[in-house]
């Protein structure tokens, strides 16, 4: 294995989890709840009610699939929690495009990886293990993520850090642009259907929010989500086309409330990846 194939595997990583956390981009502030017609405005309002009884919940478990164009597409599953930060287990599958391949060179097609409050983790297969000295684990420190790429890496870690169900929420309610487009079951459970289309340009007073879309290369965006009578987010679709070709994300959600745990790995097992970029001898670009 080449030290190219080590740097570029890692970084797939690091893409991989951001892409499949659930949600594709993220609001922190208040979003734009007013004006529109009377049937909008009765969609904003069951919207900021979704918004907070799903934030609420503070944990659930999650399954979803990730398609960036001929780059990947992926599927996950586990829990997150969000008391403190985000924590929680997924399992990532590599299911095609161009990293899939590399990853099936590496014997690591299906990673776990674990979030916690200052990093998180992800478990490689036994040939990139080879390739580390032995060790099983790649801490991903955000602090020093956020630094890599000129502003690409501090949106990565974002979204590793601070994505929540309730964010698509915000991300609908964020556009001003929201319908509800009828009833429907969801995995069994009775649901109502929003629809809606974020563009960058009209996001002017939501600087955080465009600039994340603007790197990622959106211009524009639509969210599709799913909620129960109790006001809890069951699914949500966001569709994009990016500087990297088309992305779609799906995700499914469940046990609201559900215990998660995230232990961290023992250090002796465990390459920091600061210290295998300088192995390797290069850096993330």
């Amino acid at each position: 294995m080449t030290r190219s194939s080590v740097r570029r595997a890692a970084l797939a990583f690091a893409v991989a989890t951001a892409l499949t956390g659930v949600a594709a981009c993220t609001s922190t502030a208040d979003p734009d709840t007013g004006g529109g017609t009377a049937h909008q405005a009765r969609a904003m309002s069951a919207l900021r009610s979704a918004e907070r009884s799903t934030h609420q919940a503070r944990s659930v478990r999650v399954r979803s699939t990730t398609a960036l164009g001929s780059l990947m597409s992926t599927e996950a599953e586990g829990t997150l929690g969000w008391t403190d930060g985000l924590t929680g287990t997924l399992t990532i599958t590599y299911t095609g495009g161009s990293t899939a391949d590399l990853m099936r060179r590496l014997d690591s097609t299906s990673l776990e990886t674990r979030y916690l409050r200052d990093a998180y983790y992800a478990k490689v297969g036994p040939a990139f293990a080879r390739q580390l000295g032995g060790k099983h684990w790649i801490k991903y420190p955000y602090d020093y993520l956020a630094t890599l790429g000129g502003g690409s890496g501090a949106m990565m870690t974002d979204l590793m850090r601070n994505t929540t169900p309730n964010q698509s929420v915000r991300l609908l309610l964020a556009s001003g642009d929201v319908r509800r487009t009828g009833e429907e079951q969801v995995s069994g459970v009775h649901t109502t259907h929003y629809s809606g289309t974020v563009s960058v340009s009209d996001l002017s007073g939501e600087s955080e929010l465009r600039d994340q879309l603007t790197q990622a290369g959106v211009g524009t965006e639509t969210v599709d989500i799913w909620v129960d009578d109790k006001d809890l987010l069951v699914k949500k679709i966001e569709k994009a086309a990016t500087a990297n070709g088309a992305m779609t994300q799906t995700a499914y959600y469940s046990d609201y409330g559900v215990k998660v745990t995230a232990e961290r790995p023992p250090a002796g097992d465990t390459e920091d990846f600061r210290t295998l970029l300088k192995k390797q001898g290069g850096t993330a670009s």
